[in-house]
Formats: C-alpha cells, structure tokens, sequence
C-alpha cells in the first residue's frame, strides 16, 4: 500500500475515532437545518497533531504541482486544514501561504474579507472541511472571486456526497474530496 493511502486510511480511522457520530434516527442537525443520522464534527481531527499531520500531506499531494500562491476558504473549518497544507507546503520547499476567508468583514481597521497574504490576481485553492450542499465552499468560492483571486481548485476534507461536489462543479470548479461518506461508512460498518 502506498505512502498516500496508508496516510488516508489512517485519516479514516482518526475521522471515525473522534469526529464521526452515527444514528440509526436521524437525530443531527445540519446548517442547512435538513436532519441526519450521521455528524462530521471535522474540527476534534483538523486539530490533532496527527489530523493536521495526514491532512496537511495529502492535501500537499494534490497541490504540489499546481503553481499556487494560497490555500484557504471560509472560517472555521478550512483553517486549520490551510494551515496544516501551508506548513507541509514549507516543510517539503514549495511554500503556498494560507489564508482566511471571514463570514463578515472586520469591522475596524482595513475592513478586509481575506486574511493573509494573498492579493488581487493570485491562484488559490480554495478548501471546505465538510461539503454537504456547498453552501459554505461556495460562499468561499464567491467571496475570494470578489476579492480578485484566481480559483483553480476546490478541496474537501469530506465529501458527505448530497449534491455540494455537484453545486460547486457547476459553477465551473473541479472539486477533489479527500474522503468520502461511503469510504468512511464502509470501515464504521466493518468495525
């Protein structure tokens, strides 16, 4: 088994471990207010040092080659996974900075949408934790166009795989999932 899918099984593990909770009802409420049975609480692995660790490597696997100047999308759940990628990205000397994409615009100072050091006409990625309908990734997508960068590609940690993939790709953006809900089903049945 190679390096890269040794590292996303064991991403796997990690997910079902500490961020994965299932029901046979369907007892979790999602953001878009729609019931589930299953929850991906993503931020219990994007903020484990052996979480960060696999995201920051895989998510690098599939950006090393892309001539990028950042990595980001809306806060909080693409932080740590820009961050982890970012750090990774210097680690192996191809530095992509990574930035953030706020909800609401400060409101002192410079008023800015975007943190971090990126600017008009730079080539982004754009990274969502958990992509269910793709309101969020597509509110980053929307908010970064605004702000002049140029997206290349959208990354989901977990693609739960209810039509966001399909909204996001529509607007003319490839989206690559890390996982998928049927991958991490199919090792919670097997356990």
């Amino acid at each position: 088994m190679s390096l890269s899918k040794n590292m996303k099984k064991r991403l796997i593990e990690l997910i079902i471990e500490k961020a994965f909770k299932y029901s046979k009802e369907p007892v979790f409420k999602l953001v878009s207010g729609r019931m589930s049975n299953y929850y991906f609480n993503c931020k219990a692995v994007t903020l484990h040092p052996e979480g960060m660790y696999l995201i920051g490597n895989l998510i690098f696997d599939l950006i090393k080659d892309m001539d990028i100047k950042g990595i980001g999308g809306l806060t909080l759940g693409a932080d740590p996974i820009a961050s982890a990628a970012a750090y990774t990205s210097y680690l192996k000397g191809k530095p992509v900075e990574a930035f953030v994409v706020r909800k609401t615009p400060k409101s002192h100072g410079t008023m800015q949408w975007i943190e971090g050091n990126v600017k008009k006409g730079d080539r982004v990625v754009i990274v969502d934790d958990v992509i269910t309908t793709g309101k969020s990734t597509i509110e980053a997508i929307n908010r970064a166009k605004e702000e002049g960068l140029e997206i290349v590609k959208v990354i989901a940690l977990i693609d739960r795989q209810e039509g966001g993939r399909e909204a996001v790709e529509t607007l003319g953006y490839k989206l690559d999932s890390i996982i998928t809900r049927d991958e991490v089903l199919e090792l919670y049945r097997r356990g």
